[in-house]
């Protein structure tokens, strides 16, 4: 009798802290891929992250690069914000953060970015959210 085999899993690889590995690929359908790749509670919150950036800015360019959702006011003109899964807590990235008001909470290496971190008991506040992402999104995007 012929063994049986397990078929090969279809989803996504999650990489180091729980980041899903998405291909890169422009638009709306790695983005999806990624969030419904995105590991327990950070599922739904990837999804509204999602949701409250297409309010923030209709029409909104969508990539995954770097095993991230990247976001752009247009396919042409630089990235504005992205997020990533860690184990703890989701990083969202405002690429021309510190021209922000107020600025995001968390520095980076870069003088220009600032950093947003989600954690499962953390409440995202969406009216901030909102603001941030619409001020980001009027700035220069940043080009990678």
């Amino acid at each position: 009798m012929p063994s049986k085999r397990a078929a090969p899993s279809t989803a996504p690889r999650l990489l180091s802290g729980g980041n899903p590995q998405i291909a890169k690929g422009e638009g709306n359908a790695p983005v999806q891929a990624y969030i419904a790749a995105m590991p327990d509670w950070k599922q739904p919150i990837g999804a509204r992250l999602d949701a409250l950036i297409g309010q923030a800015v209709p029409g909104v360019h969508k990539a995954v690069k770097w095993n991230s959702p990247m976001y752009a006011v247009a396919a042409d003109a630089g990235w504005f914000l992205s997020f990533h899964c860690f184990a703890r807590y989701i990083k969202v990235a405002f690429f021309r953060g510190a021209a922000l008001q107020p600025m995001p909470p968390e520095p980076s290496r870069s003088a220009d970015t600032r950093y947003l971190h989600i954690t499962q008991e953390g409440m995202l506040d969406e009216a901030q959210f909102l603001e941030w992402v619409r001020q980001a999104a009027a700035l220069p995007g940043e080009r990678m």
